[in-house]
């Protein structure tokens, strides 16, 4: 083919808009020599060969490099092509990140610079990561991310207006979450081991177990009723924990402190014997008699029969909670948990000495306290003469 023909072909050929291929053969401050293969030479600026700016040429291409461009202008009277390296990046590289994102995967990219509320990067497009994606806690200097490779997913694409948002977080966040199902998998309900107190809440602890944590329910810390976790545990206490449940899915693990060590009726279970005499403290009163604590954990009914040799109509009028108070084993039951306790067989009869006192409870049918055989008239009319 004669080099006329050629020339024809190529004049042709080659329109704005068009992307090609080359090789640079020369490179300055403000441009960059591309052969195109076409009659005039190729030149890229400097401001068209990145999405991010740069401060010469040869920190994106070098002399030999093969290149693709977009044509901006075929300047005939310069006798150049002017084509751009950035734009010709970006077509390929929206489709790439578009795909990317469909299918929320993730990517190396190197960070190119460090600016006010994040990084960015160039991923043939400029790429921006917000402080608050870029780990997942607090970075102080986002500095120690410069020049350095890091994987990020695509967060937020809008190619119409050159906008790009990837995070680093989510990547980690994903990694961490695996990592946690893992670990939750390899936890066996039942089993025994060591954890760290994390912290503490109103309603229980959360305790880390080999990388996870767990909640022990304030209902699990311990045998005896707690009030406050602090009563029992700080922050940074290795503990012993029994797993209970764990779901993966949920990401939840429930734990027992309690559970980890002998209950009270495995630890006393020797200590204590029918017809024995011993001092307790009463933890709870209700209708049917008071609940009284042996040891931590321990508790034994003294039914309301069994406190005083009088009769005890109300045992909140005789007993109340954390009273000291000396009690006669009547029956140890080891196998279903339970204690029946004697006050008055102890030796210690609350109302000993005491002159019963008249039932003041008020008689509806007759009108009258039954304690004073007065009607409720008699007694406004003694009033009322006064």
């Amino acid at each position: 083919m004669s080099e006329e023909l050629q020339e024809m072909l190529n004049t042709a050929a080659l329109q704005p808009g068009d992307v090609v291929s080359g090789t640079v053969t020369a490179i300055d401050d403000k441009k960059v020599s591309v052969d195109i293969g076409y009659k005039f030479e190729g030149i890229v600026p400097i401001r068209e060969l990145s999405a991010l700016r740069i401060d010469h040429p040869s920190e994106v291409v070098a002399v030999g490099d093969t290149v693709r461009t977009k044509v901006l202008k075929i300047d005939e009277d310069s006798e150049v092509v002017v084509l751009s390296k950035r734009e010709a990046d970006a077509v390929d590289a929206w489709e790439d990140l578009l795909r990317k994102y469909e299918n929320n995967e993730a990517f190396d990219v190197v960070v190119k610079d460090v600016v006010k509320g994040g990084l960015v990067a160039d991923v043939g497009v400029r790429a921006f990561i917000p402080a608050s994606l870029v780990d997942r806690h607090f970075v102080e200097d986002l500095n120690e991310f410069k020049d350095k490779t890091i994987r990020v997913r695509v967060i937020e694409i809008d190619p119409e207006n050159n906008k790009l948002v990837l995070s680093r977080k989510a990547v980690l966040d994903d990694e961490h979450q695996a990592q946690m199902q893992n670990i939750m998998r390899s936890l066996k309900e039942g089993a025994v081991v060591e954890g760290t107190v994390q912290r503490l809440t109103n309603f229980g602890v959360f305790v880390d177990v080999g990388g996870v944590d767990g909640l022990v329910h304030i209902s699990e810390l311990a045998w005896h009723h707690v009030d406050d976790p602090a009563e029992i545990v700080k922050k940074g206490d290795k503990v012993q924990v029994k797993i209970l449940r764990v779901d993966p899915e949920a990401g939840r693990i429930s734990l027992s402190m309690k559970e980890a060590e002998p209950s009270p009726w495995e630890r006393y279970v020797d200590e204590f014997h029918e017809g024995d005499v011993v001092t307790g403290t009463v933890k709870r009163v209700v209708d049917f008699g008071a609940f009284v604590e042996l040891r931590p954990g321990l508790e034994g009914l003294v039914h309301v029969s069994q406190i005083s040799r009088q009769h005890v109509a109300h045992p909140a009028d005789v007993l109340s909670p954390g009273q000291e108070v000396r009690v006669k084993i009547l029956s140890f039951d080891p196998d279903r948990q339970r204690i029946s306790l004697s006050i008055k067989e102890a030796g210690d009869d609350p109302l000993a000495g005491m002159t019963r006192q008249p039932d003041r409870s008020y008689d509806r049918q007759n009108d009258t306290h039954s304690g004073t055989g007065a009607t409720l008239g008699d007694l406004f009319g003694d009033l009322f003469k006064r």
